[in-house]
């Protein structure tokens, strides 16, 4: 799964994303509009990431979400 198929899935990766990043809002992930840099930017500015970090927590966290849904369907 790539970032665009995360997009397709929004609503529950969004979910998933605020269960793990308590400090992530509704609004705010509203204002990423299912960019990638933006996200990154995002967990730098509300959950103290660097951007190596952020870059890292992501990558782990949507190959986390690739592997869920691959055993769903």
């Amino acid at each position: 799964m790539h970032w665009e198929q995360i997009i397709g899935n929004w609503k529950e990766w969004r979910r998933q994303a605020k269960e793990k990043w308590v400090d992530l809002t509704d609004d705010d992930l509203a204002t990423i509009r299912g960019q990638r840099d933006r996200m990154v930017i995002l967990l730098q500015e509300k959950c103290g990431y660097e951007k190596g970090p952020a870059e890292r927590a992501l990558n782990e966290f949507v190959t986390g979400f690739e592997a869920q849904s691959v055993e769903v369907e």
